[in-house]
């Protein structure tokens, strides 16, 4: 199988990742569960992937590093920490459900919530900030990449948009974090919010948020901390703080491998091998007649993503014959990005996504091409 599904989740994992998961269950203990030899490592091990992300996020201090099972959890977190009623939130149509849906129920809750439109080609007026901002107006949260197109959003304009009028910045880096830079300090973001299984390769079950120095979360849940023990609330430091119960130290073990080994390998490295592949296969899909591709190309700096429909065949047709004839792993349908989908005309039969990890290759890109070409000469 070909496998261009990695905005949902990268596959294959790097060298030692799987085996970083099998060490972790065979010798840890519990996290902050005691002081006895297993469960100390597990503790060394945990920070140490903290102080990792801490370092690659621009995160003031790895204590400011809490986990989460992935970033819908994590955007939960941070949006129902930070807002509440009556206040007013910034955000964009290129969001996935995980922004959308906690920002639904805060609405529901007696927030207010604009979106800054999308074009046809998924594409954002970045005056459309200032236009919809308001004297209640406490945050934005948006995408760095869209899950849909690959279009990036200017997080430095953005960022410095929040700083000019005194809001908090949420980001949802689920797409990007890692491979293109984030500086929370330069780039003015009050939080950032990934996953751990999709651009930084490891485990599922894994991801969590950076916490800027200034910005002070309220819990979204409270329990067992392995502190404070008679305390009849959360403690009030983080990250045990935003952390309540026993957090998956293997899965963390093993994204602490994949950091390790991106970290080898070099961030730009893997950036510029995985746009190449998505640019070498746009530059063959663009001009078959029968195919529409999604997105703003213009531009060199994009998510490793390609999106496109061939002729009038519904995304899940194409996605199906791409995978029993052709053995091509893709994403067809909505990709929980419902406002994105409506601007660019393709609500009723979705699209197909094809996504680039670092372990794919020049020879499996071209196959791809080649399997589009072929299906959009046999719609027509």
């Amino acid at each position: 199988m070909i496998y261009l599904d990695n905005a949902a989740t990268t596959r294959p994992k790097p060298p030692g990742v799987a085996e970083a998961v099998a060490a972790a269950m065979n010798e840890y203990g519990n996290s902050g569960r005691g002081t006895h030899p297993e469960a100390l490592e597990a503790a060394r091990s945990v920070y140490g992937v903290r102080q990792t992300l801490a370092s690659l996020f621009g995160c003031p201090r790895a204590d400011r590093v809490a986990f989460t099972p992935n970033s819908t959890m994590a955007l939960n977190v941070a949006v129902s920490g930070l807002l509440g009623p009556g206040d007013h939130v910034l955000s964009t149509d290129l969001e996935h459900n995980s922004v959308l849906r906690p920002l639904y129920r805060l609405r529901a809750q007696g927030a207010e919530v604009d979106f800054v439109p999308a074009d046809r080609q998924g594409r954002i007026d970045y005056a459309d900030f200032d236009r919809l901002l308001r004297p209640n107006t406490k945050a934005v949260v948006c995408t760095h990449g869209s899950n849909l197109t690959g279009d990036l959003v200017d997080i430095g304009w953005v960022g410095d948009f929040c700083r000019r009028h005194g809001l908090l910045f949420i980001l949802d880096a689920s797409q990007t974090a890692g491979v293109f830079p984030i500086d929370m300090g330069k780039q003015h973001i009050s939080v950032v919010c990934f996953t751990g299984h999709k651009s930084l390769m490891g485990p599922q079950g894994t991801g969590g948020l950076c916490v800027g120095e200034e910005v002070e979360i309220r819990p979204f849940a409270v329990g067992g901390t392995g502190v404070q023990s008679y305390s009849e609330t959360q403690p009030e430091a983080y990250p045990t703080r935003l952390e309540a119960g026993t957090l998956n130290s293997h899965g963390i073990a093993g994204l602490g491998a994949s950091l390790a080994f991106l970290e080898r390998i070099g961030w730009d490295a893997v950036r510029a091998h995985e746009n190449a592949l998505a640019r070498r296969f746009y530059e063959s899909v663009k001009t078959l007649p029968g195919v529409k591709v999604y997105g703003d190309f213009t531009v060199q700096e994009r998510a490793p993503i390609v999106t496109l429909n061939i002729a009038d065949l519904d995304s899940s047709e194409v996605a199906d014959e791409l995978a029993e004839r052709f053995q091509i792993a893709t994403r067809p349908g909505a990709h929980c990005a419902p406002r994105l989908h409506r601007a660019l005309g393709t609500e009723d039969r979705g699209a197909v996504r094809f996504s680039w990890s670092y372990f794919n290759t020049a020879a499996e890109t071209d196959a791809a091409a080649e399997a589009v070409r072929t299906l959009a000469e046999e719609a027509l």
